[in-house]
Parts: structure tokens; sequence; C-alpha cells
């Protein structure tokens, strides 16, 4: 969401029109919770238009719940979908500019067929790391290479069968849907579909810069049609903003209200002495795994920020009470939020690591606020942005398939303490990397100025044909 949002936003500052087409769901909560409708609201070729993504509205949409998403989608979302791109006033209007060009979620491998329905070119954009768009990219050939399934091989064993990764990349490090015993597995195979469905597509949008993917990017030339690598997304945001001395809100779609009073905590705090502790929005942990971590934190004696959802835990028993030894500690070194500004917690000058799920958006905030990770890795690409982190990027660690307190204490103290200033001086190299990237004459500044100039030439075809 943060990124298409942020995507629609550069869209504007070029003068283009955009339709975000949304869930009612998510609609709701930004309607709610973020300033993100206020913003859109100066632009004048900007509209939302919401639909039903065929879920109850109290239906979680995470955890082990999030498997309901794709049938609901699939069988009334796309339907309604397909009803409203079909329909004349979203297409052309007295007041906007006919439809040239459709944006699509890469993951929603139905948008081909409803592109060309409509005669509109298709650029598909993966909000997911390059990697791990890569990875699913190459199931089949996985699959033919016995590679997949895992089943009786090592976890340790590098994943030989993808180009760019043959030297790093473990079995265990593959995304968790490549873990199941059974390569017929519907989700798998869905979504290695949706996948390949993108060289259908007249150009594709990387949320990633090329200094940081570039072996990734170079392997994919062979295979898809036009690349735009044009991240971070969010910083490449502000420095458009910057450049067109816009007084516009930097667009976030967040979908929990923030808890400011963390910034005022975070002022009071040594400067690289706090470790952020985040799972994002989808993650969820047992009562088991939640004690592991915050024993793991108190025990390393560090002053913690730890954003803890309302409905962080699993199967919650709420008769259970909380360790005398943990709240004691908590109130000395932590503070709970239930969602915090990430971004301005991460350029914080308190922080000096991230105990993180390893979602790409987390994982770009971090890399460009130049904050060590620790990472911890739920589902879907998080397990390979993992591996990026700690074995190619060099710029924290990789704590995957584990959950107990002493190897988390150990970690928050190698983060924190035994090689702080290696991590932090690495990490504020790849920092200076990110942000040169989206200034005037880096690749993603550049690719930007070339995806506007592509779209424009589908504008300017358009009206030739009308």
């Amino acid at each position: 969401m943060n990124c298409m949002l942020n995507l629609a936003h550069l869209f504007c500052l070029s003068d283009f029109h955009v339709t975000f087409i949304v869930s009612e769901f998510t609609h709701r909560l930004l309607l709610k919770n973020t300033s993100v409708p206020a913003t859109f609201a100066a632009y004048p070729g900007f509209q939302f238009r919401a639909i039903p993504d065929g879920l109850p509205d109290d239906h979680p949409r995470f955890g082990d719940k999030l498997g309901d998403i794709i049938p609901a989608v699939t069988n009334i979302m796309v339907p309604v979908f397909k009803k409203m791109m079909s329909d004349e006033n979203l297409l052309a209007s007295p007041h906007r500019r006919p439809a040239t060009c459709f944006v699509a979620d890469g993951s929603f491998g139905f948008a081909a067929d409803v592109a060309e329905e409509n005669g509109l070119p298709l650029v598909y954009f993966r909000t997911p790391s390059a990697a791990y768009f890569w990875a699913f990219f190459q199931v089949y050939d996985l699959i033919q290479a016995q590679e997949i399934p895992i089943k009786g091989k090592s976890m340790d064993g590098l994943v030989k069968g993808i180009p760019g990764m043959e030297g790093f990349l473990r079995r265990r490090d593959l995304p968790s849907l490549f873990h199941s015993d059974d390569v017929n597995d519907h989700l798998l195979q869905s979504l290695a579909a949706a996948t390949r469905q993108i060289v259908r597509a007249q150009a594709v949008i990387f949320n990633t810069f090329e200094d940081l993917e570039g072996p990734i990017l170079s392997a994919m030339l062979e295979k898809l049609p036009r690349i735009y690598s044009i991240g971070p997304i969010h910083e490449q945001q502000k420095s458009r903003l910057i450049e067109k001395e816009s007084k516009a809100s930097i667009v976030a779609g967040n979908l929990w209200l923030e808890d400011r009073s963390c910034i005022d905590w975070l002022n009071a705090q040594p400067a690289r002495s706090v470790i952020y502790v985040s799972f994002g929005s989808i993650t969820v942990v047992t009562r088991e795994q939640l004690m592991e971590f915050w024993y793991g934190l108190v025990n390393s004696s560090h002053r913690f920020l730890w954003v803890m959802r309302s409905d962080f835990v699993t199967g919650e028993d709420g008769d259970d009470q909380i360790p005398a030894e943990l709240m004691e500690g908590t109130k000395e070194k932590g503070y709970l939020v239930k969602w915090a500004p990430q971004e301005e917690v991460l350029v914080h000058p308190a922080v000096g690591g991230f105990l993180t799920h390893s979602g790409w958006n987390s994982t770009l905030e971090s890399i460009v606020a130049g904050v060590p990770m620790i990472c911890w890795p739920y589902f879907g690409d998080q397990t390979v942005n993992s591996r990026f982190v700690s074995e190619v990027w060099k710029i924290g660690l990789d704590i995957k398939d584990t959950c107990d307190r002493l190897i988390i204490e150990n970690a928050v103290k190698e983060v924190m303490e035994v090689r702080k200033d290696v991590f932090l001086e690495r990490a504020d190299g790849m920092a200076k990397m990110a942000k040169k990237a989206v200034q005037r004459g880096g690749s993603s500044y550049t690719n930007l100025d070339a995806l506007i100039d592509y779209i424009n030439s589908l504008i300017i075809t358009s009206e030739r044909l009308d």
C-alpha cells in the first residue's frame, strides 16, 4: 500500500491523472488513520475508487487467515474490478483524460487479461524485493531441476537454480511457500503462474536501486520487457517534493493510528542506544514466542522501543499475567506502543538498531536511515531479504528459524555493542548510496524520468489515435 501510494504521488507530481483502486476495507483505514486523502485532495486529477475485497468486515486479513484473501479476491473482487474497468466513466469522462495506462500490483496475474480486454498498455509494479520476484520467476525451473521440494535435503545447502544468487542463497532462505513438500501446492502454483504473467506487460517497476540489487536486475533483462528500478520509492518521493518546492505532505499509508509519544521518549535517550522493534502490520506471534522476544530484549540490558499491535499475539490467553521481571525490565529500559511513525523513528539519533520482520518497506527504510538490522522473517519475501541483509550487504544479522531468548539477547548485544561500529559504518555507506540513487543524476532518479517519459509517450499516442 505504501509503495503504491508513493508511486501515485510521483505520478501526480508529473501531472498525470490517477485513479487509485483499493479495497473498501483498506480505504476505510486510510480515511481513519492517515492524512493520505487530504494530501491527494490537492491534485484535481486524482481519485480513489473503492471496491469490496470479498471478505467480511471483521475478517483479520493476516496471520493464518491470510490465505483467505486469494479466493475472495479471485471470486468476488476481480469480477467487480473487471466491470469497473469496462465502465466508460472510469476510462473517460468530461473532466478527466481517458485512461492510457494500467499500473497493477505484480501479484495480480489477472491484470494482463484485463489490460488486453480494455486495450490498455500494462505496467506491473512489483512492490517486494527484486530478488524475491526473481526467485518466484524460477519456480518451474527449480522444480524441473529437482531443487524443490526441499524435503530430505539439507536446509543449509545452496540453491543453484536462481541466476544472481547461486553463491549465498540457502534452501532455508527461499520464500516460505517453497518449503512445501508438495510442488503442486495450490498457493505456490498460483503465485508462480501470476509471476510469469509479468512477461505480458509492457514494462515493470521495482522499488529498488541498482547499487542494491544490480546483479538480480541484470539477470532479469534477458526475460523481462522494460525495467524501471526507481527505489527507495519513499525517498524518491521526498526528493521530488523538495525539487518541486512542493508543500504537499509525505504520503504514508499506515493502516494503524500512530502513537507519537514514542518520539518524546526517544528524545530523552542517549545517541544510538535504542533497539527499535517492529514486525510490521501482518506478522503475528504465539504467546511463547512473545515471551522469548521479551526476555531476550530485557536480558540484553539495552533500551528498546517495541511496536506491539493489539492483534500481534495469536491465541492469546487474557488471563495470563506478564512476569514481574519483564514488567520491571520494560519499565526501566523499554517503551511499548501499538504503532509508531516508523520512518521518523528510524532516523532518530537515539536509534542504533532495528529488530525487524524484514518486510521490504522496512528493509529499505532502515537502509535509507543507516540503521543495522536484526532480521526475524515471517513469510513471503522476508526470508530472502534477511539473507541479503546478513550475507550480501552485511548490515545486520539473520536469526530466521529461531525464537530463543538467548539468541535474541546475543543478537542485540552483537549489533548494539560487539560489532556496533562495523555495522554502523556499513549501514551508513548503504544509506549514502540509497540517497544518491534518488538524487538528480542517480540511477533511480534517471529511471523514474524514463518511466514518466514512457507514460507520456502512451498519452501522446492515445491522443493521436483519438
